[in-house]
């Protein structure tokens, strides 16, 4: 069927630069994210940049399928302390990279265990789980997120693949009209509204 093709690409395929201060605002940055404009997302990035925008800047290398630049800017997370969560997911997410899922599990668990409330740790948890196609349990880290930040866009568009891959289509479409609320210009719409349509005509 084209359309699980189509999610399986979009949902997982999943260099620094100068810019101005107010372009390393991680709100600013999240919203050109949602908004597709991934260069200015990597542009925003810098060694100095909150890493927040460092994760999105690895996230949005990885949407133009730059792995290499991808893991540059995870690596830079890593190199925070152990003692920030910031450490374990920069961790987690070069490990996912590289396929190594057991210890990007293991690390994404230990950034949830040391803040349970920071979406970007149950977001990468998440990711862990569907890249291991552990769809109840991304479901749940997924949920979470978006619990934790309702305006964090993403949450609920892999929320919304993972609870249709767990056989959730209720919850799926909650995600999904959420996702198209909350980033209205973002490239997966078009899906994201083939799908919708897909399921409500059964």
């Amino acid at each position: 069927m084209r359309i699980h093709s189509a999610l399986a690409v979009s949902a997982f395929v999943l260099g620094f630069a100068s810019a101005p201060a107010f372009a390393q605002d991680p709100a600013q940055v999240q919203r050109w994210f949602e908004s597709g404009r991934f260069q200015q997302v990597t542009a925003a990035s810098s060694p100095s940049a909150a890493p927040e925008v460092r994760f999105l800047a690895g996230q949005s290398f990885q949407k133009q399928s730059a792995a290499g630049q991808a893991i540059e800017q995870y690596q830079s997370l890593a190199s925070e302390p152990e003692s920030t969560p910031w450490h374990f997911i920069g961790r987690s997410a070069e490990l996912l990279l590289q396929n190594q899922t057991d210890e990007s599990l293991a690390n994404a668990q230990q950034a949830v265990a040391m803040a349970g409330g920071m979406t970007e740790a149950q977001f990468q948890l998440g990711l862990v789980h569907a890249k291991r196609n552990e769809w109840p349990q991304a479901a749940e880290a997924f949920d979470r997120a978006a619990e934790i930040n309702p305006a964090y866009a993403y949450a609920h568009y892999y929320g919304g693949i993972s609870h249709y891959r767990a056989g959730h289509p209720d919850r799926m479409a909650i995600h999904f009209e959420q996702f198209l609320r909350t980033a209205p210009e973002a490239p997966e719409r078009p899906e994201v509204m083939q799908l919708m349509r897909s399921v409500r005509g059964r």
